[in-house]
């Protein structure tokens, strides 16, 4: 036989081996794709379940965030009602007082934090509510620890505008702030003259104020404190003194 007999049937066995293998590797291609496929679609179940068990959890923990400001609320509440109406001076060291001054503080710390701040005055007014409430039912040099802490809260809340707005607007506010200056106590008078600072120097939240300030503003008080031995008292009232002049040209 001649090697043009051979020839033939070698190209076709080699072409039939070749489309063999094509077809193997189509089949193996094929099969891989289908498992790459199951992986996205694996990949992209555990990731919803993963976005799913993160928004739990952080609905969980807002939960409990609001839970455990609303009890501070409540307990700064009960606190100052137990307090005897002919009350001089307060026990600083009893165990309770201590408590609600950690409170107290834990507030102003989580106040101090731009998050913090944005989730008091969106899922804790109540908190805010009660803090201003209290500052103005408790009278002039007593609880000066708590009363600034609360203070220094609401000054902080204040740096976010939505939560100045909410403190300002709320009833009573500008009265409230009239009342702390004239607390004895120095450190109340600083800390409540930057809260009517933060109102001063935002235009938005003082064209709602203006009118109502210009028409009960302690001005003498102001003028006093202007002259305190304290020097941050002193130089925080000069400051406002020039800062209220804006109210000349508020409609």
């Amino acid at each position: 036989m001649q090697l043009r007999d051979f020839l033939p049937k070698i190209v076709n066995g080699d072409i039939l081996g070749t489309f063999q293998k094509l077809d193997a590797i189509e089949s193996n291609m094929e099969k891989k794709e289908e498992e790459i496929e199951q992986l996205k679609m694996d990949c992209e179940h555990f990731k919803a379940r993963l976005e799913t068990a993160q928004t739990d959890c952080m609905r969980e923990k807002k939960s409990k965030a609001v839970k455990f400001f609303t009890i501070t609320a409540q307990t700064m509440e009960s606190f100052v009602k137990s307090l005897s109406e002919d009350m001089k001076q307060q026990d600083l060291d009893s165990d309770e007082n201590q408590f609600v001054l950690a409170l107290a503080g834990i507030v102003t710390n989580v106040a101090a934090l731009a998050c913090g701040r944005e989730f008091l005055v969106s899922s804790s007014r109540e908190l805010l509510d009660t803090m201003m409430h209290l500052l103005g039912s408790m009278k002039p040099g007593l609880c000066t620890k708590f009363k600034v802490l609360m203070l220094m809260s609401l000054y902080n809340v204040s740096i976010n505008l939505k939560g100045l707005k909410y403190i300002s607007e709320s009833p009573g506010f500008i009265p409230l702030l009239w009342w702390l200056l004239n607390d004895p106590d120095t450190e109340v008078c600083l800390h409540a003259l930057r809260l009517l600072q933060s109102v001063i120097l935002e235009p938005e939240v003082l064209a709602k104020s203006a009118s109502e300030m210009r028409d009960t503003l302690p001005f003498q008080r102001i003028i006093a404190l202007s002259k305190s031995r304290n020097a941050d008292l002193q130089a925080l009232a000069k400051e406002l003194l020039e800062d209220l002049k804006i109210l000349e040209y508020e409609g």
